[in-house]
């Protein structure tokens, strides 16, 4: 099978009224650490090499400023610059230099529900810093859309994204690699997030940050649990600003010579959650997960590009 158009899921920057002021939480309790702080932008970062895997951005409304994703070096950015245009994709302009502190090289899409997409090689990294029970890399993003089967077709079209599951008719799970999911879709009334994924290296690791965030009186929102398309174990919070995340870890690789998609039942309880510990997911859970309107960036090129 040929090769990816895209590389791996970098990171997210979030954006909202006052946000970067929720900084500690996740310096203090959900173990980031503080890579770069700036007027109104603060990036962190996990104990990978890649610079950020969250920003924080202060803005007007609540929502994605951008999904970052890790182009390997110039020539897969053209490469995906070009097929990408040849699609009929909204683009920032040719593959430049970013000025903001990540840096690199490449350039932003528009998704069809105004989503800013970036694609950078050569961004900055730096040196890894494990510790025990800190998150590791964004596992996975995942978004609500008024339209999901025109949203995945999209992804698969113009990024070269594959499907590795279904959940029913209400979700589908993208890969851009060998993780199961970097981007997972689900149906929902309008455009939002629904919830970003941190990734922790082991599942004693995955358990104490649970104990981390229990220890300073903060309880999983819905988990500790084991999805069944990915088989990943699952914990999710609410953050300060009202955005659902997750501790998640072991997430299915992907054997692309032997993997068949399936469509995963949402009847059936063990096949939503495998150790049968977390339980449905309440109305509320669902409410924070639905996420509010987000607008996007319906004047993406005419001032609020790359």
């Amino acid at each position: 099978m040929s090769e990816f158009l895209v590389g791996a899921l970098r990171g997210i920057v979030m954006r909202g009224p006052a946000i970067t002021a929720t900084k500690g939480f996740y310096t203090d309790m959900w173990g980031l650490g503080l890579a770069q702080e700036e007027a109104d932008t603060v990036w962190l970062r996990g104990t990978g090499g890649n610079a950020f895997l969250y920003g924080l951005k202060d803005g007007p409304v609540f929502g994605i400023e951008y999904v970052d994703f890790a182009m390997d070096d110039r020539a897969q950015v053209d490469r995906l610059y070009a097929h990408a245009v040849a699609e009929g994709a909204r683009v920032s302009g040719t593959p430049a230099a970013f000025d903001d502190w990540v840096g690199g090289w490449g350039f932003e899409i528009l998704d069809p529900d105004n989503r800013r997409l970036r694609f950078r090689a050569e961004a900055r990294s730096l040196p890894e810093a494990p510790e025990w029970a800190r998150p590791r890399k964004v596992s996975h993003v995942v978004l609500n859309t008024a339209d999901m089967e025109g949203l995945e077709a999209w992804y698969r079209r113009v990024l070269g994204f594959r499907v590795s599951d279904y959940s029913a008719d209400q979700m589908v799970f993208l890969r851009c690699a060998s993780d199961h999911h970097s981007i997972a879709l689900v149906r929902a009334h309008y455009p939002s997030v629904n919830h970003v994924a941190f990734e922790l290296p082991t599942i004693n690791e995955f358990m104490r940050s649970i104990g981390r965030m229990k220890e300073r009186g903060i309880h999983p929102t819905w988990g500790p649990g084991r999805h069944g398309p990915g088989n990943n174990p699952f914990a999710y919070f609410v953050s300060p600003s009202g955005f659902c995340i997750e501790f998640t870890t072991e997430l299915e690789t992907i054997d692309e010579a032997t993997h068949q998609a399936q469509v995963w039942p949402r009847d059936v309880p063990e096949k939503m959650d495998r150790w049968m510990t977390a339980g449905a997911p309440t109305a509320a859970q669902r409410m924070v997960m639905q996420g509010r309107p987000d607008p996007g960036f319906p004047n993406f090129g005419k001032g609020d590009g790359a």
